[in-house]
C-alpha cells in the first residue's frame, strides 16, 4: 500500500461502560487484547502507529498519545494527537472496530491523497463512521472551537469542516464491539 499518510492512531481511551470492562484490554484472536490486535494490523500498513488513551494500560510495546484534557472524548484525542505529532494527516480507527479491512483503509487513504477536505471518513448503510478515516491538521482549529463549546460530537465537527464521506456497501467491516454479546459474536466470527 503506497500512500503519503504514514501514521495511524487507534482510539483506545474510552470508558467502555456498555461493555462493563475496558474493551481495549479484552483478548481478541491470537492477541492478549483488542488494542494489540488493532496495533499489529495497522502496523502492516503504516510506518507509525500510536494508541490514544488517558494512560499506558497496555501489555505490549507501543507508543501512547495521552489526552491533554480530562474529558473522555474522541474530539480530545484528535486535538491531542495533532498537538503531539508533526504529521499533517493521520488515519484514525476505533479500537472496537476490528473488522475494518485493507480495502477500507486503502480506499480512504487513496481518497485522502487526492482531496483537500480536512476529513475523509467512511460511511456505510448504517451511517457515518467518524472513527474510521483520515483527519488533517486543518481540522484542529474547528475541533478547538467545538471543545470550547462543550460539543464533543465528531458528527458535528465533520459538518463544520470540509469533510468528504466515502461510501462502503458492507456494514460488517464497521461492526463495533460495544456490548458483551457483540464481543462474543465477533470472537465467533474469528473462528470461522
Amino acid at each position: 500500500m503506497n500512500q503519503s499518510i504514514k501514521t495511524a492512531l487507534i482510539f483506545a481511551g474510552g470508558k467502555s461502560t456498555r461493555m462493563g470492562k475496558d474493551k481495549a484490554l479484552l483478548p481478541f484472536g491470537k492477541y492478549n487484547s483488542l488494542a494489540a490486535f488493532q496495533y499489529h494490523k495497522l502496523s502492516t500498513y503504516f510506518d507509525k502507529v500510536y494508541l490514544s488513551a488517558k494512560e499506558n494500560k497496555f501489555d505490549f510495546p507501543c507508543e501512547i498519545i495521552q489526552d491533554k484534557y480530562e474529558i473522555y472524548s474522541p474530539l480530545v484525542g484528535i486535538i491531542s494527537a495533532f498537538e503531539s505529532l508533526e504529521e499533517e494527516a493521520i488515519f484514525i480507527l476505533a479500537v472496537d472496530a476490528p473488522f475494518v479491512n485493507e480495502n477500507v483503509i486503502s480506499t480512504l487513504l487513496s481518497c485522502a491523497d487526492k482531496s483537500d477536505a480536512n476529513a475523509i471518513v467512511a460511511q456505510s448503510p448504517h451511517g457515518v463512521q467518524p472513527l474510521c478515516g483520515v483527519y488533517k491538521k486543518s481540522i484542529v482549529s474547528l475541533a478547538k472551537i467545538q471543545l470550547k463549546k462543550g460539543n464533543h460530537k465528531l458528527q458535528d465537527l465533520l459538518t463544520l469542516g470540509s469533510s468528504k464521506f466515502i461510501y462502503f456497501e458492507d456494514d460488517d467491516a464497521f461492526r463495533n464491539l460495544n456490548y458483551p454479546q457483540e464481543y462474543q459474536e465477533a470472537l465467533s466470527c474469528l473462528k470461522k
